[in-house]
């Protein structure tokens, strides 16, 4: 399981004073990413357009190129704003087979503390019923304080 407290310390100290989205989700990616052997790919969708993710920074293997919020898990994410813990990916209707290894996901919303969306975090397994609720409380913490601060329309 992940250090999640030594995986925040890390990334606070990483991200002190850096307002820009693009460099945070870079670093978010990296460090989560390698905090986790549970972890296979690890990277944001960027909301770039209405109804529209593209892929932001990343690790791993290829991701998807453009998802839209009608379709796949990380679809269901930035339409709903809703984490979603998806033990089984074959089970989940619509689902988005970027990599044929994928078993289980956890996506994640994005937001600033306007509450805009800024895109969604998306980790993949290869392992099934790989996430946990726990998972999910610590890293939506962790992206609400770190994107409190981005702010797109200021």
């Amino acid at each position: 399981m992940t250090d999640y407290a030594g995986l925040s310390a890390r990334i606070d100290a990483l991200c002190a004073g850096e307002t820009d989205e693009v460099a945070l989700m870079a670093t978010l990616a990296c460090e989560v990413h390698q905090s986790d052997e549970r972890f296979h790919w690890t990277g944001f969708y960027r909301v770039v357009e209405k109804d529209v993710l593209k892929i932001g920074p990343y690790q791993g293997g290829h991701g998807c190129l453009v998802i839209p919020f009608s379709r796949g898990v990380c679809g269901a994410c930035a339409r709903t704003r809703e984490v979603q813990l998806v033990p089984d990916v074959e089970a989940f209707s619509g689902h988005i087979a970027c990599a044929s290894s994928t078993r289980s996901e956890l996506v994640l919303p994005v937001q600033n503390a306007k509450g805009e969306l800024l895109g969604v975090f998306d980790i993949d397994s290869d392992f099934p019923n790989a996430f946990t609720q726990e998972d999910a409380e610590h890293l939506g913490a962790m992206l609400d304080r770190i994107f409190a601060n981005v702010c797109r329309t200021c």
